[in-house]
């Protein structure tokens, strides 16, 4: 058995065995007026700020429309170890349609992390792959629902999907300093070089609609904590959310069109 066989295994063994807390919060203020990082940006967020060495949740995966060429729609897991962005340690799982990272309009799953406050790149930039039947970067069916997870496993951040370890961040991107998240959130994200985005969040219908799109079944590991949403729009005229529980909420809207 191989090395990298031997620490996937490992690490699926890891998810089952983890004890179920769970949570998930909203992102910061960072709305379609105020932009940086080259792009614009809406949310819908569940947060929670709490100590833990792993996430877990649902997401449906969306075919949003309307996605500029130089822009994104994605809904994701993060887990930081600092609620300033500014200066966070960040891990990231989930799913985008991004033209200018994937070369087409597809649903794609994706990885990405930040050291410091400062961004990395998706699907690589020390990302070791390990899985042969998932992969980062790889397109995900629209319609259906995925499981995604990020767990530490002696100082190394495990991505999942659908419960299959497929590759790790290695801790010494860190320094071995980030083995803890403290602000966990799970959120729909448009980004645009316009201020109001012409591109649907989810499948275009808002959070507050019967068939929006869906956030639920949170989970945290190594956690004292009990999942507590707290559900926040950065845009509510555009996008927003209803149906939200301590687990779960519903998410999207048009944008601006």
């Amino acid at each position: 058995m191989s090395r990298t066989i031997r620490r996937s295994r490992i690490a699926a063994a890891v998810l089952s065995a983890a004890a179920a807390g769970a949570v998930v919060l909203p992102a910061s203020s960072a709305h379609a007026d105020v932009c940086w990082f080259g792009s614009c940006y809406s949310y819908v967020t569940g947060r929670q700020d709490a100590a833990a060495t792993g996430a877990s949740v649902d997401m449906y995966q969306a075919d949003p429309y309307g996605v500029a060429s130089n822009g994104h729609s994605l809904q994701e897991l993060a887990l930081q170890n600092t609620y300033d962005t500014t200066t966070a340690d960040t891990i990231e799982i989930g799913w985008s349609v991004d033209p200018g990272v994937n070369g087409d309009y597809q649903t794609h799953l994706f990885v990405y992390h930040w050291v410091n406050g400062q961004g990395t790149c998706y699907n690589a930039c020390g990302f070791v792959q390990t899985s042969s039947t998932v992969r980062a970067g790889m397109t995900l069916t629209p319609g259906a629902t995925g499981r995604f997870s990020l767990v530490n496993y002696n100082g190394d951040w495990w991505a999942y999907y659908n419960n299959v370890p497929f590759g790790y961040f290695p801790g010494s991107l860190w320094g071995g300093a980030f083995t803890t998240a403290y602000s966990i959130s799970s959120f729909g994200e448009v980004a645009s070089s316009n201020q109001m985005a012409c591109t649907q969040m989810g499948d275009g219908a808002y959070g507050s609609s019967p068939g929006s799109s869906s956030i639920s079944g949170f989970e945290l590991y190594g956690s004292d904590a009990a999942p507590d949403f707290t559900v926040t729009a950065t845009d509510p005229g555009y996008y927003d959310y209803g149906a939200a529980t301590a687990t779960s909420f519903n998410l999207g809207g048009p944008g601006a069109c």
